[in-house]
């Protein structure tokens, strides 16, 4: 049986993602179930976080989102039984690659999947349903009525939040990176009830004209969001030689003056610098920052429950209709390594494979 690893490089190198022969283990662990794997998808690695948490390994398996059907249960599972369609996410430190034909997972990482989603689409969703899921509900402890603000919503992860918020009545205002995002925006729609448009407001930040804060202050009044999620941000502004892209990300500062009073920033940025002046802005409106690690739930079991909760309302919701993740067209297993480098470069994109 085949599966995809990777033998992380050295220094600046770029790491080398190989196929590479594995075996499963002949019994099956108390609360274990094996599981034929029907799609996975793919994420980048992060090297710094797995050697942190003490994993060390020579090569690391690659995919970890998958979807599949279970062909045998261990002596103590009580959730799954044999020809079940199950998804989940592989722990960080799972010896198994989820492109693997078979793997072995713990049941408390696995949850039913409903008949008519298909396994590509969930597979390619899970893990920014479970960001989005964590970043709102978890972090910001959102609510009817609130006001959100999220960084270029026409990203995967961004589309999650905006369809999450405005399900449960928030007021959503979006920023879009181009004029084909702007559009996808507007005219997004619920699939269900009235169809009144998801985004209240798309404020363009590809032409470098719109000024963020006076658009986001119109839209409420004066009063600033409860809500900011960000997918990246800028610590340091005025450089002239920045990137094209990075000059679409928003500043920390401008982040922080949109917030409200009380309001929650939702940060993906692992290394955020925040300044005595940042830090007493924060002070002034009681706001509050908050990390955005979705590791965190594999990482510890201290609140599994919690975990296979939120697990459970994403697929629920994808199959419903209320989540409609932008499905990417699953490509086929020798295809694979092209992939994940390809999202390994540019960890925004996605891909799925298809077993």
């Amino acid at each position: 049986m085949k599966g995809l690893y990777c033998r992380a490089a050295e220094g600046e190198a770029e790491p080398k993602f190989v196929i590479q022969e594995t075996t499963l283990p002949d019994v099956l662990g108390s609360h274990q179930v094996r599981v034929k794997v029907k799609a996975c998808g793919l994420s980048p690695l992060d090297f710094k976080l797995i050697q942190e948490v003490g994993i060390q390994r020579e090569l690391l398996p690659v995919g970890r989102e998958v979807a599949g059907v279970v062909l045998q249960v261990g002596p103590k599972v009580t959730f799954f039984q044999p020809e079940d369609e199950v998804v989940g996410v592989l722990p960080l430190d799972s010896p198994c690659s989820g492109l693997c034909e078979v793997v072995d997972i713990d049941e408390y990482f696995l949850v039913q999947k409903p008949e008519k989603l298909s396994s590509a689409c969930v597979a390619g969703a899970l893990r920014d349903g479970v960001c989005a899921y964590t970043a709102l509900h978890t972090h910001a402890r959102m609510a009817a009525g609130h006001t959100l603000l999220v960084m270029d919503g026409a990203s995967p992860f961004g589309l999650m939040c905006i369809q999450l918020a405005c399900y449960h009545g928030v007021k959503v205002l979006t920023t879009s990176h181009s004029p084909q995002k702007q559009a996808f925006l507007e005219q997004l729609r619920p699939s269900v009830g009235l169809q009144d448009p998801l985004v209240a407001r798309v404020i363009p930040v590809h032409n470098g004209s719109s000024d963020l804060l006076s658009v986001v202050l119109e839209e409420t009044g004066g009063l600033g969001v409860d809500i900011v999620v960000d997918s990246e941000v800028r610590l340091h502004g005025g450089e002239e030689e920045e990137e094209e892209e990075k000059k679409l990300v928003p500043h920390k500062h401008d982040i922080i003056s949109v917030l409200g009073v009380g309001g929650h920033w939702v940060t993906s940025h692992k290394n955020l610098q925040l300044d005595p002046p940042d830090c007493r802005l924060l002070y002034l409106k009681s706001a509050s920052v908050s990390f955005l690690n979705p590791e965190v739930w594999t990482a510890s079991s201290a609140q599994q429950g919690r975990y296979l909760h939120i697990l459970r309302d994403i697929v629920e919701k994808m199959s419903t209709g209320v989540l409609r993740p932008q499905t990417e067209e699953a490509v086929p297993l020798y295809e694979a390594t092209v992939a994940m480098e390809t999202v390994q470069r540019h960890p925004r994109k996605k891909a799925v494979v298809q077993l």
